[in-house]
Parts: structure tokens; sequence; C-alpha cells
């Protein structure tokens, strides 16, 4: 059988069963890595040593039936913003060529513990700042279901390597939809936890009050067990979340403006879905929403320009221009708006828990565009601010409003669908993705 575009929790059940070797695995994946046509452009480097010693540790403890559980010995790629001891770790930017970070970053420490395997870094977008997943100035990864579209971003060659079984599942990072973007265009599934559930240590920043590290997999029980494994937690249970009787909201208004036929005709065919497999449906647009969204430009670029502002100006030039772009536009903030903005978004973060206590989760398309030519992104800077403020929209309004949210596929490709939740109840989103799984998968 071919393992490796198998989901990782039915590989831990293989291993589990002795059907198969985490040393085979991991020799299996590291070979499709160095031999995939573009796996320079996937991985921005593999970490061979690494992934052999720990799969054949992982072999002598599933042969002492002593394994650490259900993902031990299971292979897995790392956004290359999450330190790894003693490998170069670059965040995706010409600007941080040759750093080697001595400690490993916290949510990697936890999968260790856990048993997972580490294949290596994969590429992403510079220092994390953008959606659609291009990076001319060290790589761009194909989109794994047409390699002309744009893959996207921040956490592209996560979601591809995955898509393209290079790796079992992939942890990522999302600061404004860099999990659940190019999830949803390569055909996966994706979580961003609420921040505060999972370490930061170790992960380089973009926006420290929005950033998260989190899983991208092939399905939901992926994401939950790896979930569960960088935060040291027990595992969500997800049994019987199929059975859930789901009372789910559909958020209208802001995440249908100017969205295109495709991903809207996927979501509301999802939604008929759900709603035939008994989910009862309700619409709304909370003006709070639209409040939060205005906040946007007042509250992300000021902090990721003043984190990375030193490094940025001592070499501008290193940068692809329409990112350093984004980047400086936080300079234009001042210091009393962006502290203004703040107290404004707690208070529309209040306003929203009351509005939506009583549903199970907020339904919505995960992008309301399809993925854009990446020729074209290159040549035309505008079309290209202008496809990433669309790409991010929808799965920023999870980031503004601090919640937990996951995207599944849909039957259309690169068209996702997007659950939230309420913030810091991120097991019983996760059963509600479950539910919500089963249901479109019937």
């Amino acid at each position: 059988m071919d393992w490796l575009t198998k989901p990782a929790s039915e590989q831990g059940r293989a291993i589990m069963a002795g059907l198969v070797s985490p040393v085979d695995l991991a020799e299996a994946y590291l070979y499709a890595a160095e031999k995939h046509p573009d796996g320079d452009k996937i991985y921005a480097r593999l970490t061979p040593e690494r992934a052999r010693s720990q799969a054949i540790a992982a072999h002598d403890r599933a042969k002492a039936e002593q394994r650490l559980g259900l993902l031990d010995g299971v292979p897995i790629s790392w956004k290359d913003n999450v330190d790894s001891a003693g490998v170069a770790t670059e965040d995706g930017s010409a600007l941080l060529k040759g750093r080697v970070p001595e400690r490993d970053a916290a949510v990697l420490e936890n999968a260790d513990f856990a048993g997972l395997v580490c294949l290596g870094k994969t590429h992403m977008t510079e220092l994390a700042f953008s959606g659609l997943g291009l990076n001319p100035m060290t790589a761009t990864p194909p989109n794994a279901l047409d390699p002309a579209l744009a893959p996207g971003g921040s956490s592209s060659g996560s979601a591809v390597s995955v898509a393209l079984g290079l790796a079992a599942a992939t942890i990522g990072s999302d600061t404004g939809g860099s999990i659940r973007a190019p999830a949803a265009w390569n055909g996966l599934a994706g979580f961003k936890p609420t921040p505060e559930a999972v370490p930061s240590r170790g992960v380089l920043p973009l926006c420290r009050q929005f950033d998260v590290a989190g899983p991208l997999a092939r399905n939901i029980e992926d994401c939950a067990n790896l979930f569960a494994a960088i935060t040291a937690c027990r595992t969500p249970d997800l049994t019987d979340a199929d059975r859930m009787s789901l009372n789910l909201l559909v958020l209208d208004g802001v995440p249908f403006e100017d969205a295109r036929d495709a991903p809207v005709a996927a979501f509301e065919e999802s939604v008929e879905r759900l709603a035939r497999a008994g989910a009862s449906i309700s619409r709304a647009a909370p003006p709070c929403v639209a409040e939060a969204m205005a906040l946007s430009p007042i509250l992300f670029a000021p902090e990721a320009y003043g984190i990375w502002q030193a490094h940025i100006e001592a070499a501008p030039e290193a940068m692809y221009p329409p990112i350093l772009a984004r980047f400086r536009a936080g300079a234009e903030v001042s210091g009393p708006d962006y502290v203004a903005g703040w107290e404004t978004l707690r208070r529309l973060r209040a306003i929203w828990a009351d509005t939506v206590a009583g549903f199970d989760a907020v339904i919505l398309p995960t992008v309301p565009i399809l993925p854009p030519d990446r020729e074209r992104l290159l040549a035309d800077a505008d079309f290209f601010a202008s496809e990433n403020l669309l790409t991010l929209r929808n799965t920023r309004i999870g980031n503004l409003l601090g919640l937990p949210a996951a995207t599944l596929p849909t039957a259309r490709p690169a068209c996702g669908i997007m659950a939230m939740g309420a913030a810091n109840d991120d097991l019983r989103l996760l059963r509600v993705a479950k539910a919500m799984e089963t249901a479109l998968l019937a």
C-alpha cells in the first residue's frame, strides 16, 4: 500500500498494528521529497539525520509496545518560521539567511515528546506577511491542484508538502489566514487554534497579538491529533461527533462582498448538504464584523513593522516590493490610533460573543476567491495587492475576533468552508468540524 497519501492518524494506526514501520515511512517521504521535480520549491531544507534518528526510536518503541501516542512515528513537515535547533530557520526571508537557532520551538519540542518525526522545513512567504504564497526572493511552491496558480500563504510549502504526498501532515502558522487559505486552495483541512492555546516560544512572530501555530492535514481527525501533540494536551474526543445536532449560523454580509461565483456556489452547496444531514441553519450579518474588519489596517501592519523594522530597513532591497510596501504601511499609523483600535476591538469581541452564543459554529466561505494566476500576480502589483486582501478577508475575521477556526474541503476544487467557534473552546470546535466533515462526505 502507498502510505504517503494516507491521513496521519491512519498511518499511526498502521504503525500500531505492525503494518508499516516508521523507518520505512520516513525513508519513503525523504526519497519522495528529494526526487520530486518541485521538491526544492516546497522544502527549504530537509532534516534527514533528525528524521532517521526519530524514526528508528519510534520503530523501537512500537516493537516494545511503548508507543507515545497515535502519531508516534508519523513524519510531518514544519513551516520555516518554527525554530529547529541547529538547522536554519529563515522565515522565508533573505533578511534572515543563515539564521540558526540553538533550541527547538516549544511546539516542536512537544511534537518530539509525542513521537512525531520531523522531515524538514517548508518554504513560506516573506516573514509570513502574505496570503498568496508567492515568494520570488526564495522560492514559490506550486499549487498542488494547478502549478500555474498561487499556492496560498504564508504556509504555502507546508500545505503543498501534504497535498503532494511529501509529508503526512504539517504545522504552519496563522496571523490573518495563513493556515486556512493554503489549506483551502490545496484541498486540505486546516485548524487555526485560539492563540492562547498554543505555546508561541520559538515561532518567529509577525503580529504577536494574532499569531498562532496550527495543523494542516488531510482531515479533521489529523488536525485534532496534531493540535494535541503541539500543545501537549489530551487528544480531543471525536467519538460520536457525527451524531451532534448542529446549530450553525451563516455569516452573511462581509464574507460575500466581491466574492467570486465558484467559492460562493461551493459554500452554498455545502450548506445544503449540512441542512440535509440535520443541521439547523440560520443567517445573520452582525454589524460588529464590519466594524472589526475596518480596524485591520490599524492593527496588523503597525505591529508587524514594529517587530521587523530594523531588519527591513537594514536591507530593504532584499524584499519583494509588494511585501515591503505592506510592512512599511505600518509606519503610517499613530500610536494613539493603534491603542484606540485595540480598545475598540476588545469591545467588539464581547459583542460578537454575546451575539453568537447560541450557535455551535459560525460558517462562511474560507476564501472568497479562487487561487489567482501566479504570473499575473508577479507582473501586476495592483492585482497582487487586491487579490491578497481578498484572499485573507474572510479568514481575518476569526483572527480579529480571537476565535478558533477550521476549514474543510468542499466538493469543488480549491474551495473551502470555514467554521469559527468560541474563543478558547478549541476542542468543541474540532468536534463540530468533525461532524461537518462527516456530513459533507456522506
